[in-house]
């Protein structure tokens, strides 16, 4: 179970994120302003100096126009691949 943000696969979904955000073109204030957020909040993801939630996590993928199950399938590949080099 992935229990702190400084985890290299909340990291990895993350970055995902943030490359969909510089792939269309956006800044983090354009992605503020699509959330209804200020810029820090995006800010403040994209550095992991705070945790999006499920709901979050839906509206900041609703906002990219990105598909959610296409980052929760990474993320669960990288819980797969971590849990079987710890089991080596």
């Amino acid at each position: 179970m992935i229990k702190h943000i400084n985890d290299s696969r909340y990291r990895a979904l993350i970055d995902w994120l943030k490359s969909a955000r510089k792939e269309q073109g956006l800044s983090v204030r354009d992605l503020g302003k699509l959330l209804d957020e200020p810029h820090q909040f995006v800010v403040k993801i994209e550095t992991c100096e705070r945790k999006l939630n499920v709901f979050e996590y839906v509206q900041y993928c609703d906002a990219l126009k990105l598909d959610t199950s296409v980052g929760l399938r990474k993320l669960k590949e990288l819980a797969f691949n971590s849990n079987l080099s710890t089991t080596r």
